[in-house]
């Protein structure tokens, strides 16, 4: 695979309506869609899910657009890969920016699977045609309306984003409306040690998991806090890397581990965090990063992967966006959306579009 041009494109997608945490308010998602050429003309898509401050990771939109461009794209023009899997050993002297590497490895994998006429799902060994649906909802004060419109629509995972202390709130205003909805919270980070005998009351909620409750990278206040509880706990931002996934299973820090691709640093990453967890019984799901239907179709890819048990960040193309970048968009029927078997990512890029939204563009060939 000879990679003669990639173009990187910021660009800006409207919101239908807000996403909210307890980090971050956003009204447009901003996002680096990344373009690999071959020597033929093929064309592969990626997509950096940075967000405009470090909140989440240490990575911006910024800093993955300087790394991309002074780092890995020369690297990239000058190197003939074999598989995408090279990628990483081009890039392992580059410590970190996941983000950065996700978004151009992205690209690889998609052109990769067109050049050999297969779907990026069945390259990577996937065994389903459809997967399951899960929605997230951020903080808001119209639950009732968020969830009756989400489960007419058929979503099979509700996760809730949640404040510190008002985690009861939010539980009970889901429950109450209906019982029988398989829901999780995700607290990002939010506790510290001294927050365990309430973190431990949250068992009575019968919840399917707690994602993240405390800082990323804490493995110990996680294993402590598993010990004591029945709710599982699933790990986010503490999993950064195929190692961070072992150090979790080997000292059961957690029962679950959310795999995002930009996350870890690709796709070559997440399918080996994902074979790690199958062999030591570990369930994954995919999580999402309010990203459009590019990344959508490489997550379903990955999610068609057999471990992938649980209903992932997974929806369709007009949850968060009036309009997507991909024609036709990414759609869900009665809580599944169908893997895409077309070669490569499967979904047909809007360029219109896609060039109607990008204010800034770097062109880079060999």
């Amino acid at each position: 695979m000879r990679v003669k041009k990639i173009t990187l494109r910021k660009v800006q997608l409207p919101l239908k309506s807000p996403f909210i945490t307890h980090q971050i308010n956003l009204e447009n998602r901003p996002l680096i869609i990344v373009e690999a050429m071959d020597e033929v003309g093929l064309v592969g898509y990626g997509e950096v899910t940075a967000f405009p401050t470090p909140f989440y990771t240490y990575e911006t939109i910024e800093t993955a657009w300087y790394v991309l461009g002074e780092l890995i794209v020369p690297r990239v023009l000058e190197n003939e890969l074999v598989y995408p899997t090279g990628f990483v050993n081009l890039t392992n002297d580059i410590q970190g920016h996941q983000m950065a590497k996700a978004g151009l490895e992205g690209a690889l994998w998609d052109l990769y699977a067109k050049e050999k006429g297969l779907s990026l799902s069945s390259v990577l060994g996937g065994k389903r045609q459809v997967v399951p649906a899960g929605a997230v909802i951020s903080l808001t004060n119209h639950w009732e309306s968020d969830i009756k419109n989400l489960k007419k629509d058929g979503y099979q995972r509700y996760k809730l984003k949640v404040r510190k202390g008002r985690e009861a709130e939010a539980i009970s205003a889901v429950q109450h409306f209906d019982p029988s909805l398989p829901v999780m919270i995700d607290a990002n980070g939010q506790y510290d040690e001294k927050d365990m005998d309430h973190l431990i009351a949250l068992d009575t909620y019968g919840l399917m998991m707690i994602e993240q409750p405390f800082k990323a990278g804490d493995f110990y206040l996680h294993k402590q806090l598993q010990l004591e509880m029945k709710t599982p706990l699933c790990l986010d931002e503490s999993v950064m890397s195929v190692h961070d996934a072992i150090q979790a299973v080997q000292l059961q820090s957690c029962r679950i581990i959310n795999v995002k691709i930009s996350r870890v640093g690709g796709m070559t990453a997440a399918k080996k965090i994902h074979d790690y967890c199958l062999e030591y019984n570990i369930p994954v799901w995919c999580g999402g990063m309010v990203e459009s239907g590019i990344s959508k179709a490489h997550n379903l890819a990955l999610a068609s992967l057999p471990n992938f048990t649980i209903a992932g960040d997974l929806s369709s193309s007009t949850r968060y966006f009036e309009k997507d970048l991909i024609s036709p968009g990414i759609s869900m029927n009665r809580g599944e959306i169908n893997v895409p078997d077309a070669p490569g990512i499967g979904v047909d890029v809007d360029r219109e579009y896609l060039e109607a939204v990008t204010h800034q563009m770097s062109v880079f060939s060999c």
